[in-house]
């Protein structure tokens, strides 16, 4: 197993149990062992608490630790069905939310997920006494659409002043969806004054899972890394990441520490796509076609449809700088950010022990 969260000067109090939607989640998967390892106990609510295959990891991880995990059966676009796994809880992380590029249904798929789910866990918060704080899962998404929206943020960076105005259910619909799911949270929390509410808004979430067979999209575009699709080379596409480790810390310590408060941008690096492979080059180079070359834009907007990419979408980030302040989760989450280089080789290794990476013959 890859090293643990860093939970160094967080001061967890695990005297109440604290909640984890979407526990069998790739950013989930961390931050329920790092509670654990703290002593914590979880109150863990998943879809099927029956299905062992999807909970196994996280039932091992509780076997070593000194915490303790539950199951719970929930359901997102259920009222009332968290009420039973958030009783006595002190602290609720609302992770749980779809992460997909490819949907038919955009609004059924993405935008009632995230934000009637949003308002399914706020508002049995509401009716928990227990609950003292809500750390919500958003993105940076919630933040921008593309690339180029960085060069009209104040200072040219994104910070968590900015809101997405540019998404909509006909472009960028993901973005779309946790932008008004932010929204959502912000609405209900405003409304009353005995919960705080706590936000996350993490760039593209990179490194290895728990589980060992991610489903994340980021592994997605990992795996062209190594299979062969991008062997021409790869395009310049602006983007952040953040280590998933990472960003489990900055979820404990925006659940733990006193004095946090509203948005936090959780990202590590500003970097583009190719720069993600580039990362593997020293170790991987030997045995894998990774991309070592941008791909000129004209050819990447050409061939954009093929990719399942929209020609705007090309236009909009590719060769276009991404850049965002993180400076305000190293001051109120204490933050640091591992390299890019280990986030990136981890998760590629992962990809690499289960087979859904073959070395060519």
């Amino acid at each position: 197993m890859y090293p643990d969260p860093d939970l160094t000067g967080i001061p967890v109090d695990a005297s109440a149990p604290v909640l984890v939607t979407g526990a069998t989640g790739y950013v989930a998967g961390w931050l329920v062992k790092g509670l654990l390892d703290a002593g914590v106990t979880v109150h863990a609510a998943v879809r099927d608490p029956h299905n062992t295959a999807k909970i196994q990891h996280l039932l091992d991880f509780a076997e070593k630790a000194p915490g303790e995990i539950r199951f719970f059966a929930a359901d997102l676009l259920a009222d009332g069905s968290y009420g039973e796994a958030m009783a006595g809880c002190r602290i609720v992380f609302h992770t749980a939310s779809p992460f997909t590029s490819r949907v038919e249904d955009p609004q059924r798929e993405l935008v009632d997920p995230a934000v009637q789910g949003t308002r399914t866990v706020l508002r049995s918060a509401g009716a928990t006494p227990s609950v003292e704080r809500v750390v919500l899962t958003s993105s940076c998404a919630a933040i921008y659409t593309d690339a180029v929206d960085c060069a009209t943020a104040p200072g040219g960076r994104l910070t968590e002043e900015v809101w997405n105005t540019t998404a909509s259910l006909d472009y960028q619909p993901y973005s779309y969806s946790k932008t008004l799911a932010e929204r959502a949270a912000w609405e209900i929390a405003d409304a009353q004054d005995r919960w705080k509410l706590v936000v996350v808004n993490p760039s593209l979430v990179i490194g290895p899972s728990t589980h060992a067979r991610p489903t994340s999209e980021s592994f997605a575009i990992v795996r062209q890394f190594g299979d062969g699709t991008l062997r021409r080379g790869a395009p310049r596409a602006g983007l952040g990441v953040v280590d998933v480790r990472d960003l489990a810390r900055a979820h404990i310590a925006a659940g733990y520490l006193p004095d946090v408060h509203g948005r936090h941008i959780v990202s590590g690096h500003d970097t583009h796509v190719l720069a993600l492979a580039q990362a593997l080059l020293p170790r991987f180079a030997d045995r894998f076609p990774l991309p070592r070359r941008a791909l000129p834009k004209p050819l990447v907007w050409l061939a954009a449809p093929t990719a399942g990419l929209t020609r705007t979408f090309v236009s909009r980030n590719v060769n276009v700088a991404w850049r965002a302040d993180n400076g305000k989760s190293r001051r109120e989450l204490g933050m640091t950010y591992r390299p890019i280089e280990e986030s990136m080789e981890d998760m590629f290794q992962q990809l690499v022990d289960h087979g859904s990476v073959l070395a060519p013959v």
